[in-house]
């Protein structure tokens, strides 16, 4: 009787360790499946903890470019349509658009506003179909310049600056100037006259991220951020003519031009020419001044344009950026400053 009784409780207890058994499998497997995945899964080793009350650190972007690097691109270099990820794209523009010797938080809100210019064209279909998503061509997308040909512009200078602006992609990975939680159209230009512009100013349309704000240019500082350009009677009627040819400009030289109207940044708003009111940037781009903050004077038997700042003055100002750098501004501040009501975040369409 004990014998048959210790065989009893010998099954019992095989029964219960091989249910414990099957019970830790059954919690176990879960684990075993997913954790060799969880970066694939979660984009990251360990979850971000988020602040109780949500005053604590802002979530930093994943580091080494992850987000970017998800990103394909077809880019159109001359007649050759280039493949690369986001990431690559933007280092080539951020080399070739803003000066690596401007200070990091610059050149962060510099790569941030390439970004979001990208994903504007390739959310609103771009300007070459099925070709290619952007360009090489600054008058059409934003300038792009190679490794090897930026490092033979720097000379001496070459690992640090590509290691400044390498930091400055990886570093705002993903990070997207949203408005309505899409991305804007991020224009940027070199200076303006110390106020930007609003772009229905400049363009046909006004956009709302798109706003006069106060820009703190250090203009002293600024290679030809003063210039004068002189233009000899004829070649200047011949090019007003040409862009506008419903102009009357069969009086003297200087009534072609007058009754200038001033925006709030000192930029020429609208202006006559032969009696005709045009838009102060229309003028701009007939004559190729750097920009539409100009006045004007007959001298002799030219007339003389002075000009402040560079670019079409919209958006963010890249020496007002880096002065603002300068001061202690990181890059969101100079994004939300320069662009208004918008958020800095990654975007995930």
């Amino acid at each position: 009787m004990r014998r048959n009784g210790s065989r009893r409780r010998s099954q019992v207890d095989q029964t219960v360790a091989v249910s414990a058994a099957l019970l830790a499998a059954l919690f176990l497997l879960p684990l075993l499946v997913v954790t060799p995945f969880r970066s694939a899964l979660f984009g990251r080793e360990e979850p971000a903890e988020e602040p109780a009350d949500g005053t604590g650190e802002e979530p930093q972007p994943p580091a080494g470019g992850e987000l970017d690097a998800a990103r394909a691109l077809r880019v159109l270099d001359g007649e050759e349509v280039l493949e690369m990820d986001l990431g690559t794209y933007l280092t080539g523009v951020v080399r070739a658009e803003m000066p690596a010797s401007f200070e990091p938080e610059a050149l962060k809100a510099q790569a941030v506003a390439a970004r979001t210019y990208t994903l504007y064209k390739l959310r609103t279909g771009g300007n070459h179909g099925g070709a290619a998503d952007v360009c090489t061509d600054s008058a059409c997308c934003q300038a792009y310049i190679s490794e090897e040909r930026a490092r033979s512009n720097w000379g001496g200078d070459a690992d640090a600056n590509e290691a400044k602006v390498e930091a400055a992609v990886k570093g705002t990975d993903g990070q997207t100037v949203l408005y309505g939680g899409v991305p804007i159209l991020a224009v940027f230009h070199s200076s303006s006259a110390g106020r930007t512009r609003a772009a229905g100013e400049v363009w046909q349309s006004d956009l709302p991220y798109l706003q006069a704000v106060d820009s703190p240019e250090p203009g002293e500082r600024i290679p030809n951020y003063y210039s004068r350009v002189e233009f000899p009677a004829e070649e200047l009627k011949a090019r007003l003519q040409s862009a506008f040819p419903e102009a009357d400009l069969s009086g003297g030289m200087e009534g072609w031009l007058r009754d200038a109207d001033a925006d709030g940044a000192g930029s020429v708003a609208t202006v006559s020419v032969g009696g005709v009111r045009v838009k102060g940037a229309r003028v701009r781009s007939a004559l190729g001044l750097r920009s539409a903050c100009f006045t004007w004077e007959v001298q002799g038997g030219s007339m003389v344009f002075f000009v402040t700042g560079y670019g079409h003055g919209v958006g963010l100002s890249q020496y007002g950026a880096n002065q603002m750098a300068a001061e202690g501004a990181d890059y969101r501040e100079i994004l939300t400053h320069y662009y208004t009501g918008v958020t800095v975040e990654p975007y995930r369409g």
